[in-house]
Parts: C-alpha cells; structure tokens; sequence
C-alpha cells in the first residue's frame, strides 16, 4: 500500500478503519516532534499547547528520557512484574513513595493508565474500608471505564449510551465561584447526601481532582481541600487526590494538593509521569495500600519496564531541570499574554490556574452565565489552521486550556500566544 503523503489522504484511511467513536481533534498527522513543536505529513509546524493531554511536562522526546528508554531496550522490553520482576519498577516505587506530599509511610502500584489507576484505586478503598460507597464530583473526569465513567461526573460524551454502571457511586456539586457555586454550597450538599442517600459509614472514599482537567481548570481551594480532609477522618472515609492532569509540577508544585498542605490517603497520578510512554501509579498511605491480597492487583503491562525508565529520567529532570519554577513563570507569561487579549476582546470571560495549568472561558459579552461553546469550537479549529494546537474543555465546553511542556521557551509561548491573538480576530471578525 502506498505511504500517503498528506493528512487529507491520512484521514480519509482513518476514517475508513478506526471506530467513529475515537474522536480527533485536529486531522494534521504527525511525523516528527521535538520538546514544543510538531511537524505533520506535509511539513507544517505546530507549537503544541497541548503535549497529547498533559503527558509531556517534559516536552517531546527529551533527550534524558530518549536515553533511559534506549537503554533499557538494550536489556528487554518486558517480563511482567508479576512474573519475573525487575529493578525499575522497584526503586520508582521508592522515588514515588518519598516524592508524594505527608509524613506517613507509603506504598505504591504501578500500573499503565489513568483510568487503571483510577479502579485500583476504588477497590484499594474499598477492601481497607470495607465500604462500599464513594462520593465524586460534578465536571470531574477520571476516565473511560466502567467504574471510571461512573465517578466522571459529565454526562455527553464520555457516558450517554454506555451504562448501567456501579453502584453506589454518588456526585456532589464541584466549588467554583466563576459559576456561581460556594464551597459552602458543596459542603452542605455533602451534608444532605449523608443524610438523603448513604450514611457516611459506609462510604469507602470521597475521591476529588485538585484542578479539574477536562471540567474546565475549576481550582479547589486550600480550604475546601482541608475541609474534605477533616470530614474524612471524622468519619473513617479515605480522600483520594485525582493528580493524573495535574501532578508532576504542572501547577508549579510537584503536586497541586501541596497548595492545600493535605496528605491524601491514596493518589491517582499518569499522564507526565512517563515523558509520554504509558505508565500510572496508585500512592497511598501504606496500611491502606496493603489491605489487597497478593494477586488482587497488578496487570500484565503495569509498570512496564520502558515506561518505568522513562519515569526515573522524569523524576530527574523534575529536580534538575526545576520544573516547578518554569511552570510558574510560564504561567505568568501566559496569564499576562492573555490578560492583554481580554482587555481587547470580551468573549473572554476569566483567566484561571496555579502555575501552568491555565485557562481561559469563553462567554458572550463578558457574561459568565452566557457561555459560547461555538466559537470555542471554532477557535481551536482556526488555531490549528494556523499552527497551533490548543485544547478545548468545560463542563459546558467553553474553555481552552493552555498544557504547553514545561520545558517550552519563552519565545515559542509568545509565538503561540501571537497565533492565538491571530485565531481571535480571524473568529471574531
């Protein structure tokens, strides 16, 4: 069969093959990338705000992370850990344990998706609680399966069509003030839930993502996140952090729960962890961790050795190349760029986010209450157009979210943020 040449030819054999159900944001098939940049089939260059959802804090093809990943491959690929196990997976354990926020001792399991971590995650708490309820958000994502869906608490498009789903599943309203939501509002509602529809002695986990991802980059505040931890040791519930988006120094802490100065019971975290290969972890406090019997968890790929070198290079980089620090300034760079964008155009209705995990909603006439999904729609596809990728999210689809690589320079920010003035006007006009 031919090689096709363009991303028109690609995606007519996309379409042909691949299941309807796997959407795309933008048809520019990728050949080449390097840290910030992508180059498609037809050698059209993109500054990559998006690093493939958040996975490449450390940009494309690292060089740090090029070389863990060549020289493992040198030794094997894969045995299963649970058959045969191996060094990597051993000692990121131990860097994890020793990197997540809090004093009590922890153990880890490593895994390969978001989502994997997000059920190992729900059955850790629940055989160490003997519960079976756990208490998610409205606007959260945490993944594609079944239980994963149950607890995202967003209807179109991740769950229409696909239940039923586990029970004993329960969402609560998410703090957001730009909508209109106190945090006291979503205390009380945890009130009336325990009260209307499970008692809190039978909740296993109340389970919450410290900035949301796909609802919209809404910031749970330091307090709200105190506030839930205190309930949960009132009464015997474990608090999950969801840190796939956010961890691993996107919000220019390690961790955003840091902010809070909370220490979770267990941690979700994928995505950057890995520098782009498939990797997830479960951290948690250590007699929670091992209330599951040998052989209750694991997966054939999880923590496989590839995915583990690479994630020992990130966990170096993090230190040696002071991610934090340049996800504080990007995110200065980033919210002055676009605060002078919304001094000009007043569809832009607020600018949020710890360090760089940034967003910008998108209303008409400045009103938060009137949000334009439509030209959000329209405003990714004309940046794309012009070269730069952007990602759009929300709980009502109106928010671009800015997930450049940490390692991004500043000059490239600024050419992005140029094509997105570009991309405004050109929508707008």
């Amino acid at each position: 069969m031919s090689h096709p040449s363009s991303n028109r030819e690609w995606q007519a054999r996309r379409e042909a093959a691949v299941v309807q159900g796997v959407g795309t944001l933008l048809p520019a098939f990728i050949t080449r990338a390097e840290n910030a940049e992508l180059w498609d089939v037809e050698g059209k260059r993109y500054i990559d705000f998006a690093s493939g959802i958040a996975v490449l804090n450390t940009g494309h093809n690292h060089p740090k992370v090029v070389a863990a990943v060549r020289a493992q491959l040198e030794h094997f690929s894969h045995t299963c850990f649970q058959v045969t196990p191996y060094s990597g997976y051993v000692e990121l354990a131990e860097r994890l344990n020793a990197l997540v926020p809090g004093p009590t001792p922890k153990r880890t399991l490593l895994l390969s998706t978001g989502a994997e971590a997000v059920e190992n995650a729900v059955k850790i708490a629940r055989t160490y609680t003997g519960r079976p309820g756990v208490i998610a958000f409205k606007g959260g994502f945490h993944g594609r399966t079944l239980m994963g869906m149950a607890l995202t608490g967003k209807v179109a498009p991740y769950k229409a069509g696909f239940g039923p789903f586990p029970a004993e599943i329960y969402h609560l309203p998410f703090p957001c003030d730009y909508l209109g939501i106190s945090e006291e509002h979503s205390l009380t509602a945890l009130e009336a839930l325990f009260a209307a529809d499970i008692e809190p002695t039978r909740v296993a986990a109340i389970i919450i993502e410290p900035v949301q991802g796909e609802g919209g980059f809404y910031v749970a505040a330091p307090g709200f996140l105190q506030a839930l931890r205190r309930l949960c040791d009132q009464h015997g519930i474990l608090l999950i952090c969801d840190e796939i988006q956010s961890g691993f120094c996107r919000t220019g802490k390690t961790f955003a729960c840091e902010y809070a100065g909370i220490e979770p019971d267990i941690m979700t975290l994928a995505k950057s962890l890995a520098g782009g290969f498939p990797l997830s972890a479960v951290v948690g406090k250590e007699a929670v961790m091992n209330a599951a019997k040998p052989g209750g968890l694991g997966g054939t790929y999880a923590g496989a050795p590839i995915a583990c070198a690479a994630a020992l290079a990130v966990l170096d980089l993090i230190e040696e190349e002071q991610l934090n620090q340049k996800a504080l300034a990007q995110g200065e760079q980033l919210k002055a760029g676009l605060h002078r964008l919304a001094e000009r155009f007043d569809c832009i209705g607020q600018i949020r986010g710890p360090g760089a995990m940034v967003a910008m909603e998108l209303v008409k006439n400045g009103d938060a209450t009137r949000p334009d999904p439509d030209l959000t729609k329209r405003l990714v596809a004309e940046a794309g157009q012009r070269g730069l990728v952007l990602l759009s999210c929300g709980v009502r689809g109106n928010v671009i979210r800015f997930l450049a690589p940490l390692t991004t320079p500043a000059p490239l920010i600024a050419e992005g943020l140029y094509l997105l003035e570009q991309s405004l006007e050109a929508v707008l006009a």
